[in-house]
């Protein structure tokens, strides 16, 4: 089997019912998010098996869906059953919340960092913020599903919460911005 199809030489590739070029705010933003999912791939193997093992399979599953994410926006026509949908943002949500049940109450902004583990999800939470604003702009000339929007969103305070938890159960503490005001009221965790 070969994997190359020389179909892209010329600057264009196919979406799902017809082709654009490469450059395409479509395939810019489902390309960031196969970015975004490479990088969860990285986080999956600096993540000790004992310490997160249910992280480290709730990342696999979410790189399952950030191939939902890719294959909505990957269609040329807006005739298709979509794949992403409220219920995956539920579940995102409920673990934000336990996740930042478990970490150490926070009053400023923190530096991106800690652990190789949290480092490498802060990544996928910045990456996460720029598919998300790619997306905006599809959402602006193309009909998709909104769920993909929410679920990004969603998906960028998961990798938040999950970078502090992955420094917290190694003890490691978060830096805080030294010129942050407090942001962050003490004494409101759910």
């Amino acid at each position: 089997m070969n994997i190359y199809t020389k179909t892209g030489d010329k600057g264009q590739t196919s979406l799902i019912g017809g082709r654009v070029n490469k450059d395409d705010i479509r395939v810019e933003a489902y390309g960031t998010i196969d970015e975004l999912n490479s990088y969860v791939g990285q986080a999956i193997t600096q993540l000790n098996d004992r310490v997160f093992n249910e992280l480290k399979e709730e990342l696999v599953t979410i790189q399952h869906e950030l191939f939902d994410c890719g294959s909505d926006l990957a269609f040329a026509r807006d005739d298709h059953p979509y794949k992403v949908e409220a219920s995956m943002i539920e579940v995102l949500e409920r673990r934000i919340d336990e996740y930042m049940k478990e970490a150490p109450e926070l009053e400023r902004f923190i530096l991106p960092g800690g652990t190789q583990a949290a480092a490498t999800l802060h990544v996928c939470r910045t990456v996460t913020r720029r598919a998300e604003r790619l997306v905006v702009g599809v959402q602006r000339e193309f009909k998709i599903n909104d769920a993909v929007l929410q679920y990004l969103n969603r998906l960028s305070d998961y990798f938040f919460a999950a970078a502090r938890i992955a420094n917290s159960r190694e003890n490691v503490q978060d830096v805080e911005y030294i010129r942050s005001a407090k942001v962050f009221k003490k004494g409101k965790k759910k």
